[in-house]
């Protein structure tokens, strides 16, 4: 049974979520001991479309992967819902038809639509306003209040600090269960955003390997006063090196020996995914026993 991310977030240590985009990276995550995972739209757009985080993963694109991970672990999984892909009544459905497909929480942000990687330039926001029309609507639909809702502003970068406190402030009394303001640009500007809503509300933190903010981790995240970390391109960007290298050394060499120590056998991956266990079950349903 899925424990509940709430319960999780709770506790006085920092919760730590790595990136997945798939149901192999979450199960390895899951392999791995983390108690929740982040499903990333960038890592997403990144490995099935082969494309930047710039707004082309379409929801119905997420809830698949999100219903295929599901299905395939035990933890907690963190979407990101971008806009909500829409107005009002798109989040409303984006929040109808995630939760369903088993979302522990649904993270919307404040761009426009198509919004882009909270770490590139050029950005621009919808009004406070419709923001928070989107997280009411949210929270309205949702069936569980076990399903947490995660805002996130963008308006660091765009409006200034104040203005994304000011903002955050708004999406909390519009029934935001967490704050995520995007991309601060040093540790003292973590430091400041966790000291104005200490006790209030949980804050989630974003590393992102080369982006605005400097990496930071768990345990400075936790003593700053975090309660939720994600790192949720890490996993694209290394197997992205390894698979250049495996590419690279095949065609050069036109067999995988020389590569051979930097990966697993046909055996090695069959065990990894419990193959004969499954085949084993499959085998007692035919047998009638």
């Amino acid at each position: 049974m899925t424990r509940s991310l709430k319960s999780l977030l709770a506790r006085p240590e920092i919760l730590v979520a790595p990136g997945v985009y798939d149901a192999l990276t979450a199960a390895s995550a899951e392999a791995a001991g983390f108690e929740a995972v982040y499903l990333s739209g960038a890592a997403v757009a990144y490995t099935r479309l082969g494309q930047p985080d710039i707004g082309l993963s379409t929801m119905t694109e997420m809830a698949e992967t999100l219903s295929l991970i599901s299905d395939r672990i035990n933890l907690p999984i963190v979407i990101d819902a971008d806009t909500g892909f829409g107005n009002a009544l798109n989040a409303g459905r984006t929040m109808q038809v995630y939760e369903k497909a088993g979302a522990s929480a649904l993270q919307v942000e404040d761009q426009t639509f198509p919004k882009r990687c909270g770490h590139l330039k050029d950005k621009s926001l919808i009004s406070a306003q419709e923001m928070a029309s989107k997280i009411a609507i949210m929270a309205d639909t949702r069936k569980s209040d076990e399903t947490l809702i995660i805002a996130r502003t963008d308006a660091l970068a765009v409006e200034g600090y104040d203005a994304a406190i000011e903002r955050a402030e708004r999406y909390v009394e519009a029934g935001a269960d967490m704050l995520f303001i995007e991309a601060p640009r040093s540790r003292e500007e973590l430091e400041t955003i966790a000291d104005h809503f200490k006790g209030r509300v949980p804050l989630m933190a974003n590393m992102v390997e080369g982006g605005t903010t400097p990496i930071q981790g768990k345990d400075d995240l936790q003593n700053i006063g975090y309660s939720f970390v994600i790192f949720p391109g890490g996993i694209v960007r290394a197997l992205l090196k390894s698979m250049e290298d495996y590419y690279a050394s095949l065609y050069a060499t036109g067999s995988n020996k020389a590569f051979s120590d930097r990966m697993y056998d046909f055996g090695t991956l069959n065990e990894k995914l419990g193959t004969d266990a499954i085949l084993e079950r499959g085998r007692r349903y035919e047998e009638g026993s």
